[in-house]
């Protein structure tokens, strides 16, 4: 039997909780760290089944991975001796795209399959390979195995032609060790990019202008032994941030970097939720029903409203007064989860990348089947203030980001069940 999660309806979300180190920083310094010969310790990891996986592969190349704590571990990274990820672990995540720019910097050379992960639609890589080739990589796929080969990695300057998080973040990785000076144009400045560029810096890298429209990279010949602490994951403080308003409760968000959160804080505003923001926390006030406006909302790449917190806010959206309206401009399949809440009684109409949603109807529980990360999330929040008992299936999408959340909300004064196994 497979597992799921049985959530009884009207429950009040009340407390205060810790966030975890962000899951979208962190399966990137993972990989990150292969491009060093020596040591590295990696602190507020989030446990996580994508982290576990990571691990596994990073195992299998030869890395020995110790673990120092529940969140922190130890590489040494002198043994790996392999450019081939092993097929089955890297089809269960998409980050395992990441090694290809660490092992393409590290060997001159990576064979491996093709990305796993949610299906969100059509997510390419070509602006990765665009980044690859300019290097100096010769790119071929077999067998749906993907072949990168170099001589030798040489800077260029690069101009992506999309804003694109996974091909900022695995340019720079094959980048830091070429020949010579790497200019990429049109990045994306997510915090987690950010992040990977500290630690790059920290082993001993020459990366500057992260966080900016223009990365500059002087290649260096190696890198060394780092430390290094994740950041706050902003879309787990995002998701409690919701929960908490959906709820009608009153939360402590701590250990945040409120400024990764001004475009959750600034729409949470024109709803009509109450917040106070401290330096490094968000209370999430506790508010009555009806309360709550209803609001346009549209998904941008960073620093705009983040689509991974799309889903959440459209269950927001079903409490409100009045018809909102949501339009989806990241991920073409990110409406997925729409056709599980009208199961709840939720009166939503989907045209294009847009969805209506009428609010002010009370949802009742369901049977629901989560298919991606964050629409099971926001479906844990959904049977919160539903009527009635739900049971979500498909928790193993929910496990890859999110660390036992049925604990996580249970420090919130609610009761979540993990029932059944496999």
């Amino acid at each position: 039997m497979q597992q799921c999660l049985r959530i009884c309806g009207k429950q009040k979300t009340q407390g205060s909780i810790r966030i975890n180190g962000a899951k979208n920083s962190a399966v990137a310094v993972l990989p990150a760290a292969l491009l060093t010969e020596k040591t590295v310790k990696v602190e507020n990891l989030p446990s996580i089944t994508d982290i576990y996986r990571l691990t596994d592969i990073l195992s299998v190349l030869g890395a020995k991975v110790s673990i120092l704590s529940e969140t922190s571990l130890g590489l040494d990274l002198s043994g790996v001796d392999s450019f081939c990820p092993p097929p089955g672990l890297v089809n269960q995540l998409r980050a395992s795209y990441y090694l290809m720019g660490s092992l393409l910097g590290r060997f001159g050379r990576v064979d491996i399959p093709m990305p796993g992960g949610c299906d969100l639609g059509p997510r390419p890589i070509d602006q990765h390979i665009k980044g690859f080739s300019a290097l100096g990589a010769d790119v071929e796929l077999e067998h749906g195995v993907m072949k990168l080969q170099a001589r030798k990695l040489k800077g260029a300057h690069i101009y992506l032609d999309i804003v694109s998080v996974g091909a900022t973040i695995n340019i720079m990785l094959a980048a830091v060790l070429a020949e010579g000076k790497t200019i990429i144009e049109n990045v994306a400045k997510e915090p987690e990019i950010v992040d990977v560029a500290n630690f790059l810096n920290a082993m001993g890298a020459r990366v500057r202008g992260a966080g900016t429209d223009v990365i500059r990279i002087q290649g260096v010949k190696e890198l060394g032994s780092a430390e290094h602490i994740v950041i706050p994951d902003r879309i787990e403080a995002g998701t409690f941030m919701i929960a908490a308003a959906a709820t009608g409760g009153e939360v402590l968000v701590k250990d945040v970097i409120p400024k990764h959160l001004d475009a959750v804080i600034a729409k949470l505003k024109e709803v009509g939720v109450g917040l106070d923001i401290g330096l490094d926390w968000v209370l999430v006030k506790e508010s009555g029903p009806g309360c709550l406006l209803s609001s346009d909302v549209k998904t941008f790449p960073y620093p705009g409203f983040p689509t991974d917190l799309q889903p959440h806010m459209m269950v927001l959206l079903t409490r409100s007064q009045g018809t909102s309206l949501i339009t989806e401009n990241v991920f073409e399949r990110r409406f997925r989860h729409i056709d599980e809440l009208k199961k709840m009684g939720a009166r939503i109409k989907l045209e294009g990348r847009s969805a209506m949603i009428e609010g002010g109807h009370e949802l009742t529980g369901a049977n629901l089947q989560a298919m991606d990360l964050r629409g099971g999330a926001s479906f844990v929040i959904a049977a919160l203030i539903s009527e009635g008992e739900t049971l979500i299936q498909g928790v193993e999408h929910i496990d890859r980001g999110y660390e036992k959340i049925e604990d996580r909300f249970a420090s919130l004064g609610v009761r979540i069940e993990r029932i059944g196994g496999i």
